[in-house]
């Protein structure tokens, strides 16, 4: 059997779901990635799974070029005749939905991790494109051969209560996980003595809480802290509201903080930080950065948002709350932190304790095949039971 899955870019099927595709092939099934170009695509061949690139622009609301990418994927899906494609992120849920029925794929399952740009965004041009997105969803998301997965209650509520995929098709699966044989306790011992240090790990856009992240960390410096203030990350110039790159290249000039760019691997510099903040305004899935702090035995600091409570849920026990879009709040928690190292030390063990019960990706793996299996019940069976 074969299964494709497609995403808006090969960076995220790279780092989120590479290990769903090796759990597909150990269980003796082909799969394909498939995305626009990128750096990543390459290192799918490094595993054994092949990856195809199809040119998408994320950001494109050229009518001429959407129907252009439809066509090229509904073309692609007739070449490959997967027994499933399981597509990610909202544009190509729709997209890999609406190519999948022409293209007669047996089974189709959409994961939409957060509601997006069209349905968090009260600027005109999201509000203009909201109904017409939604009346394409309730359109491409039904069908008795298809399933949505969503990351969070928030979001399942809010499809049934906008009608936009039929309840009974909706899975709830929190996250993507995250691998904890390679996200370890950190030794946190010399974390009571030497200066605080804050990460802020995520791609570069302003519903993350960037510009917060720095206002907070120069308020804190001009007070004479010394804590450290580590911003890792790209921008995103597919997203309209990406951070430039000149302005956090401005903030690291001056001190700011520290910009560490693309980092590859994330256990080794999450094993020499004490915080990870992430005051995001933005309707998140389930942010991965604060699952695999969490499983290191950081300290959480996010806001009581969206997804972002899927992981910090009772505010001062496994985690700590900040209001959105609040630089004065960020700043007096991480501050309450700098000068509370038991507390600090307290909340990462529990974070760490969560993130074991909750957010193993063997479990979400699990979880994602069994939604394959209520599709493709006959061939599927024997291999999710084992």
């Amino acid at each position: 059997m074969k299964f494709i899955l497609f995403a808006n870019t090969d960076w995220y099927l790279y780092n989120f779901r590479l290990s769903t595709a090796l759990q597909l092939r150990a269980m003796g099934m082909e799969v394909v990635m498939v995305s626009p170009p990128g750096d990543f695509g390459d290192r799918f061949r490094e595993h054994g799974i092949r990856w195809r690139a199809l040119p998408m622009q994320r950001s494109s609301l050229n009518p001429w070029r959407e129907a252009g990418t439809l066509a090229r994927l509904v073309q692609l899906l007739r070449e490959e005749q997967p027994d499933l494609l399981h597509s990610f992120t909202l544009k190509c849920a729709v997209y890999g939905a609406l190519a999948a029925r022409m293209a007669g794929v047996p089974a189709v399952v959409n994961a939409v991790t957060g509601l997006g740009y069209v349905f968090s965004s009260d600027r005109a041009k999201a509000r203009l494109l909201r109904p017409v997105v939604s009346l394409l969803m309730r359109g491409a998301l039904g069908g008795e051969r298809s399933r949505v997965i969503l990351q969070n209650p928030d979001d399942a509520q809010a499809f049934a209560d906008a009608r936009l995929a039929p309840p009974h098709n909706i899975r709830l699966i929190r996250g993507s996980g995250v691998d904890l044989s390679r996200f370890l306790l950190r030794d946190a011992g010399d974390a009571m003595q030497r200066p605080l240090r804050v990460l802020l790990a995520a791609r570069l856009l302003r519903e993350k809480g960037i510009h917060e992240y720095a206002d907070a960390a120069a308020r804190l410096k001009a007070q004479g802290r010394d804590i450290r203030f580590l911003l890792a990350g790209m921008p995103d110039a597919g997203n309209p509201h990406s951070v430039a790159a000149e302005e956090v290249q401005a903030w690291h000039a001056r001190g700011t903080l520290e910009w560490l760019g693309h980092v590859e691997d994330m256990p080794a510099l999450l094993r020499t930080v004490d915080v990870m903040a992430l005051p995001s305004y933005y309707r998140e899935g389930v942010p991965k950065s604060l699952i695999e702090a969490g499983a290191c035995g950081i300290a959480l600091v996010t806001t009581n948002l969206p997804g972002c409570r899927e992981v910090v849920s009772r505010d001062g026990e496994d985690g700590l709350h900040v209001e959105p879009r609040s630089a004065t709040s960020l700043a007096q928690v991480i501050a309450r932190l700098d000068d509370d190292r038991e507390l600090l030390r307290r909340l990462g063990e529990r974070a760490r304790a969560r993130a074991l019960s909750d957010f193993d990706e063997r479990v979400v793996i699990r979880k994602t095949c069994e939604v394959y299996g209520e599709l493709l019940p006959l061939r599927l069976q024997g291999a999710v039971a084992g």
